[in-house]
């Protein structure tokens, strides 16, 4: 690493490579001794290929060992690949963190509904308010997205002014809140901006992101054409797509009810916090029924085909409050994230087969980006004019096109970094200059455990394979004093002509015993080994796949 006295560098813990977990770390000083700020803890969202975890959070033992240098962690907004990971990880740091009214009140209202939650509390920043923390002077800038108060930090040191810009779009018409600070903007860009450090999540979009106004014309149009019963699903925390609906349906004389957990608990706080005021208070699902059709708006979770959510738990009709159908319109006010594509398929079909109509942003304009298209960036450049950019937020790609992008504008240095990778920003010149630990940890259950062990393997080959038990028991001697215990789970019941596989894993067990020299009888380890090897042998033999096979010797 660079011996010189007092640098100013970035390193994303997550967010770099990847759309979700974003965590970013700045730091001022030497080397042996920097100040730290984290901008966000997110989380993201576990695929099929992790069974049995409920959410990826980012590895922060860098973090932890610095933790007697880090001022504080900076909240840009709410949604959980920015705050997501707080509850969890923050007892590992235990330093202030600060967040704007809204973020700070939904944290709050979700911390205060999870078991075992920390005794923590988030201090609040006015929209626009500025924090002095050791070296560093943040300054929050509000911007446009897909949730309220979102916003962009101006971080000011004395080797020079950073924009991170957090989650952001250009929409002069928002449903709710201000439109992008644009002034403040170009400010900074007269102040001087050394390092911009950019969403990328659209670079790879021509053109301009359209405004959540337009979502809203079509959604109050959608609604008050509908013959019967709509529901609406949305991401629950798209507080501006859930007023759109709720004004369309005052507009058309239908009441709004509202199906879901965790949409109860934002339009809690965005009532609280004026997000909603002159919007007549909601029914809860247990109205639906009692509601005319014509009536009707449901606002529902389950937007990304969430199994337990109550669109997905509709579409299986199994619901206890809601059922939809024939003749009844949902609209799907929202786009699918990637990997999300069969199961949001599968609530689809479930509701095709009820007879429900079913409205995608593929067939109508009821969805729009919360982040900004290649336009819209070139735009912010203009007014910022950094000397260096940093793209982050985004996938391989999206971070290439970012770059090149910049470049193509005329930005002077661009740094092409991934999750770890320790950022020099001041003195000249910008670049990579080391690493620091990183990596994902996974939220098993209660626990949150390192992804390197051995449990998500084991799940995949049990998922694959299925597993066979056995248990036997020997005397002294080394003989089975009863028939052994066979358990064969996910695996079929018989081969191809019909023989049972527990039937040959008996044998298998009494032949493989019996044929052990005395010696090896009495060792139980031993035995255990050989029937493992041996089962495992017989199985594939009649299937073609080796199960995982657990044997228990116990000598009476």
């Amino acid at each position: 690493m660079s011996g010189r006295a007092e640098e100013l560098v970035f390193a994303p813990l997550g967010g770099a490579g990847e759309i979700g977990m974003n965590v970013s770390l700045y730091g001022f000083g030497p080397p042996h001794k920097r100040a730290w700020i984290a901008v966000d803890l997110g989380v993201t969202f576990a695929g099929d290929d992790l069974p049995g975890i409920d959410l990826v959070l980012p590895d922060i033992r860098f973090l932890v060992g610095q933790r007697r240098d880090l001022h504080a962690i900076v909240l840009t907004h709410a949604h959980e690949d920015h705050f997501g990971a707080l509850m969890d990880l923050w007892p590992q740091l235990r330093v202030p963190v600060y967040a704007t009214p809204f973020t700070a009140a939904l944290f709050e209202a979700k911390r205060s509904s999870e078991p075992g939650a920390p005794d923590m509390q988030l201090n609040v920043v006015p929209l626009g308010g500025r924090l002095s923390l050791g070296p560093f002077d943040v300054q929050y800038v509000t911007v446009a997205h897909s949730i309220p108060e979102s916003n962009a930090l101006i971080i000011r040191t004395p080797a020079g002014t950073i924009l991170h810009t957090g989650d952001w779009k250009l929409d002069p018409t928002p449903v709710i809140g201000a439109p992008t600070d644009e002034a403040s903007f170009k400010a900074l860009g007269r102040e001087g901006c050394l390092a911009l450090i950019g969403d990328s999540t659209n670079a790879i979009r021509e053109g301009r992101s359209r405004s959540e106004r337009d979502v809203a014309k079509t959604l109050a149009e959608l609604i008050a054409s509908a013959p019967r019963r709509v529901a609406v699903t949305t991401f629950a925390s798209h507080v501006a797509r859930i007023r759109s609906v709720a004004e369309a349906a005052r507009a058309c004389g239908r009441e709004v009810v509202v199906i879901g957990r965790a949409m109860e608990r934002v339009i809690q706080v965005a009532r609280e916090t004026g997000y909603l005021d002159g919007i007549p208070p909601f029914r809860g699902a247990d109205s639906f029924s009692y509601l005319p059709r014509e009536e009707v708006v449901a606002l529902c979770t389950g937007s990304q085909g969430e199994p337990r959510a109550a669109l997905a738990r509709i579409a299986e009709d199994n619901h206890p409050e809601v059922g939809l159908a024939k003749g009844d319109r949902v609209i799907f006010s929202s786009r699918t994230i990637p990997g999300n594509e069969k199961a949001v398929n599968r609530v689809i079909n479930g509701l095709v087969d009820q007879g429900v109509e079913i409205i995608t942003e593929r067939n109508h304009f009821v969805h729009v980006s919360g982040h900004p298209r290649r336009e819209e960036m070139v735009e912010l450049l203009s007014w910022v004019r950094p000397r260096i950019v940093v793209p982050v937020h985004g996938e391989a790609l999206h971070l290439a096109e970012h770059a090149r992008l910049a470049r193509k504008v005329g930005v002077a240095e661009v740094v092409q970094c991934r999750n770890g990778d320790l950022v020099r920003l001041a003195p000249d010149p910008a670049g990579i200059v080391d690493e620091v630990p990183q990596g994902r940890l996974y939220k098993d259950g209660g626990l949150i455990v390192p992804s390197e062990g051995r449990t998500v393997p084991d799940r995949r080959r049990l998922g694959f394979v299925g597993v066979i038990s056995v248990a036997l028991a020997l005397d002294e001697t080394g003989l089975l004093v009863a028939d052994p215990e066979v358990e064969l789970i996910g695996v079929p019941e018989t081969d191809a002509g019909g023989r049972s596989f527990a039937g040959m894993v008996e044998q298998t067990v009494t032949k493989t015993v019996e044929h052990l020299p005395r010696p090896r009888r009495r060792d139980p380890d031993s035995v255990a080994e050989a029937v493992r090897r041996a089962v495992r042998a017989r199985v594939a033999a009649g299937w073609g796949k080796k199960p995982l096979c657990l044997v228990h010797v116990l000598t009476v």
